[in-house]
């Protein structure tokens, strides 16, 4: 699994360290397969992967090729044909548990961004908690990227973000509802990381 302690082995790549390619490049190779398709989303996956890169300082050593596999997956669950509740963090979450990865990474997917408050808006507590719910640094970078990156890649900082957001959908929907009440666990958890990274 991702999160062991022996390095990145990815369920289904097993030739990852004779062909030379990184837990990384097979994160980004997926993605690409699964949502290039998709154009924007695309491009937002490829920002939020950049930018959990240079939040790497932020968290320890050992979880840093976690943290950027996580980035480049979190929105898998936009994938046409991985689409089964119709909320992206828990039909990710459940292709890569079917693919065997570790219940760390799954859970990171799953629960990404507050995710927790749109799963209680479409009754979907349950399929969320099927995965871990974890807390620090890698979770909470994980948010930071995302929620710092725009829908087409562009980099916001999070009061901007949030006001895309809830240009984009009716502030009375489901994700409207969701991200207002999401607003203090994302800024926390933002900054969060922006202490970590001072601290060095």
């Amino acid at each position: 699994m991702l999160d062991d302690a022996r390095g990145p082995d990815l369920r289904g790549t097993e030739d990852v360290n004779a062909s030379g390619k990184t837990a990384r490049d097979v994160a980004a190779a997926l993605a690409f397969e699964l949502l290039a398709p998709l154009g924007d989303r695309y491009l937002h996956t490829v920002k939020v992967a950049a930018r959990a890169k240079e939040l790497t300082p932020a968290v320890p050593q050992s979880d840093r090729e976690l943290l950027v596999v996580a980035a480049w997956w979190h929105d898998l669950g936009y994938a046409p044909d991985l689409v089964q509740t119709g909320f992206h963090p828990v039909d990710g979450a459940r292709y890569l548990a079917a693919k065997g990865h570790s219940p760390r990474l799954c859970g990171l997917v799953a629960h990404h961004s507050a995710a927790t408050f749109e799963a209680a808006e479409r009754g979907l507590e349950a399929d969320l908690e099927e995965w871990p719910r974890e807390e620090g640094p890698v979770p909470d970078a994980l948010w930071t990227a995302d929620m710092t990156t725009g829908p087409r890649g562009e980099e916001l900082d999070y009061s901007e973000r949030l006001a895309e957001i809830l240009a984009r959908y009716d502030s009375d929907s489901i994700v409207g509802r969701a991200m207002s009440q999401a607003q203090p666990s994302i800024q926390a958890a933002i900054d969060r990381t922006s202490s970590r990274l001072r601290a060095g």
